[in-house]
């Protein structure tokens, strides 16, 4: 009896602020990631990153605001 083992990877997603947010291009590499979001979410430039945590259908990186004080 053969078995045959099929390896297969998981998409990954990203969130911020309560968005989903979907991998713009699998080839590139979270900073590259970061760096294409930050214009449209600037506060993703000083966000801490979570993860991967794997949701079972995708790898799931979060980006969560980096906490300071004002003033």
């Amino acid at each position: 009896m053969t078995t045959t083992l099929k390896i297969s990877s998981l998409p990954r997603e990203f969130t911020f602020n309560g968005s989903r947010i979907p991998d713009p291009d699998p080839r590139m590499s979270i900073e590259q990631i970061r760096d294409l979001l930050t214009p449209s979410y600037p506060e993703i430039a000083t966000a801490t990153l979570t993860g991967p945590e794997d949701t079972g259908t995708s790898l799931r990186y979060s980006f969560s605001r980096a906490i300071g004080s004002k003033g």
